[in-house]
């Protein structure tokens, strides 16, 4: 299997579940200023092996960058992935809100990387694809939604929601039912992707994250006590009895590693969403109760005190951009999901879970320290098998 994003969030709890399930995987991934492409696959691999305690098997990594030509491959990558793969799994996004020049994100990336890897899929011969969209594929809609319900003439909240109705559609008009060459499309669609269950973990800090950082960065300015959290959401216009749909990314990820697996899957949708959302009100307690327990408020004494009106004033602000994202979750229908996932239910976002996951995003600085455990380096040979050898 070919993958794409393993190197986000839920790229790499699915990289370490199909790994963990013996899985013959090949990811496309991008070097970054600091680290080639088989670098950034090699750190997260090896930090799923300190934490499991246990080796795990490289995949073959191909440099390359889903805005380019068949993701930037060359005609030996490229005659590889037709040798050695049969199906794809696109879980890269852009989680940008605001776009509105098209060639920039999240439209580089969610149209037009969709097209490069069906492009890549066309020219390699690959029959099924396995598509991460979102469950905000419905947009403003309210009621009750259905797993393939897509494009009924709803409005918008933001450009991200627009970028991936775009990506669902193009990917589905590939099938050959259609008229395309795909023999299936499986597409998953998460909610709100938060930390790891058990641990808190996390490497991206979006949606639930950005308020949390709000409330910890501007508490520098304010007495401990001073705030509320539910009052400084109401402030941005979130009614305490609205509902936001979170799931933790290690369920996300077993139930994408365990449908990948099993044929009669395909050609499903499936939203990937958490039975029990989550009020308004306990988001605002736990951001409360996270900044209070776990953030360095300011001294009574500092010269640069601040009030609370200072502190709702820069949270509506900051999180101005946010609104939308933050408003009431219609209800997600999940037949499909519970069809395959009797054995995996999904865990409960309590209290205490979700203090984990805050007090590993403070303690991470919200991405400034590396979530990455260090491990010991390995040679070239060792991290990426050569193509002609695979």
């Amino acid at each position: 299997m070919l993958i794409t994003g393993a190197t986000g969030l839920l790229g790499a709890y699915v990289l370490r579940d199909l790994l963990l399930d013996g899985r013959g995987l090949a990811v496309i991934a991008r070097g970054s200023r600091r680290q080639t492409a088989a670098d950034r696959i090699e750190e997260i691999v090896a930090h799923w092996e300190t934490t499991l305690g246990k080796p795990l098997p490289r995949p073959v990594v191909l440099d390359g960058d889903l805005t380019r030509p068949r993701c930037g491959l060359d005609a030996n990558a490229i005659e590889w992935v037709a040798a050695n793969c049969d199906e794809v799994l696109n879980n890269a996004a852009s989680l940008t809100f605001r776009g509105g020049d098209r060639a920039a994100e999240p439209w580089r990336t969610n149209v037009g990387g969709t097209r490069e890897v069906l492009a890549l899929a066309r020219a390699a011969g690959i029959g099924h694809l396995h598509h991460v969209s979102t469950a905000y594929v419905c947009g403003l809609r309210t009621g009750t939604v259905h797993e393939d319900d897509l494009e009924v003439g709803q409005g918008f909240g933001n450009d991200y929601e627009r970028s991936k109705v775009e990506a669902e559609e193009m990917v589905r008009a590939a099938t050959r039912s259609a008229g395309g060459f795909l023999d299936s499309v499986t597409v998953y669609r998460p909610s709100i992707i938060v930390g790891d269950s058990s641990t808190g973990w996390t490497s991206t800090y979006h949606g639930l994250f950005a308020a949390l950082r709000l409330g910890h960065t501007l508490l520098t300015r304010v007495v401990k006590g001073t705030t509320s959290g539910p009052a400084l959401l109401r402030l941005i216009g979130v009614a305490d009895g609205d509902t936001k749909n979170f799931v933790p990314v290690d369920w996300v990820s077993a139930v994408i590693a365990h449908a990948v697996q099993m044929p009669a899957a395909r050609g499903r949708t499936y939203h990937l969403t958490h039975p029990e959302p989550l009020s308004m009100d306990a988001i605002g307690r736990l951001i409360q109760e996270a900044v209070e327990t776990y953030s360095q408020s300011a001294s009574p004494d500092d010269p640069d005190l601040c009030d609370e009106g200072w502190f709702a004033e820069m949270l509506s602000t900051q999180l101005d951009i946010y609104r939308s994202y933050l408003r009431n979750d219609p209800t997600f229908d999940r037949t499909a999901t519970e069809a395959i996932t009797a054995h995996l239910p999904c865990p409960a976002l309590d209290m205490a879970n979700l203090m984990k996951m805050a007090r590993f995003a403070i303690e991470h600085d919200f991405g400034r320290k590396s979530p990455y455990l260090a491990a010991p380096a390995r040679s070239a040979a060792q991290r990426s098998p050569d193509l002609a050898r695979s």
